[in-house]
C-alpha cells in the first residue's frame, strides 16, 4: 500500500468519524429537499438494508476478510493517481465503518436520499472507490504479468 493510499484512507476515516460524531452528538434531523434529501442521524446494526442485523461478530469478520481481499487485489493494478484514490477511498470507508462496529456495535448513518438506505461518508467512499476500480479495469490499467517464462 503506497503512502498516497494511506493518506487518502486516513483522511477519509477522520472526516467520516468527525461528521458521524457531530451527527450523533446533536442527533441531527434536517430535511433539505422534501421526500428526496435529508440529514437524519440513525444507526444500523446490520449492513445495507439492515442485512445481517444482530450478527455483529459475523459482520466484523466479513469486513476483515474484505480488507484482506482488497489489499491483495491492489497488487493487480498499475499504481497511478486513480488507483491510489480508489483504493484509498475503499480502505478508508471500510475501516471507518469497521471502527463504528467495533466501538459502538453499529454503524452510524445520516444521509438519506429518497428510498435508498441511509448512509454515511464511509459508504459513499466505498461506492466511489468501487466505481473507480471498475473504470480502471475497463480502461485496462490492470498489471499484465505472465506467470510462465518465455511467453509473450
Amino acid at each position: 500500500m503506497s503512502i498516497k493510499e494511506v493518506v487518502i484512507a486516513i483522511f477519509t476515516i477522520i472526516i467520516d468519524q468527525i461528521i458521524k460524531s457531530i451527527m450523533q452528538i446533536y442527533n441531527v434531523h434536517l430535511i433539505l429537499i422534501n421526500n428526496i434529501l435529508s440529514i437524519d442521524y440513525c444507526y444500523n446494526q446490520g449492513a445495507a438494508w439492515n442485512i445481517l442485523s444482530g450478527h455483529l461478530y459475523l459482520l466484523i469478520l466479513i469486513t476483515i476478510i474484505m480488507l484482506v481481499v482488497i489489499y491483495s487485489l491492489m497488487f493487480s493494478y498499475k499504481e497511478n493517481k486513480l488507483t491510489n484514490l480508489s483504493f484509498g477511498l475503499l480502505f478508508g470507508g471500510v475501516v471507518s465503518n469497521l471502527l463504528d462496529r467495533i466501538i459502538f456495535g453499529y454503524v452510524r448513518d445520516f444521509i438519506s436520499i429518497g428510498s435508498f438506505p441511509v448512509f454515511n461518508i464511509a459508504d459513499a467512499s466505498i461506492v466511489v472507490g468501487v466505481i473507480l476500480i471498475i473504470i480502471i479495469s475497463l480502461k485496462g490499467d490492470v498489471k499484465n504479468e505472465d506467470k510462465c517464462r518465455g511467453r509473450k
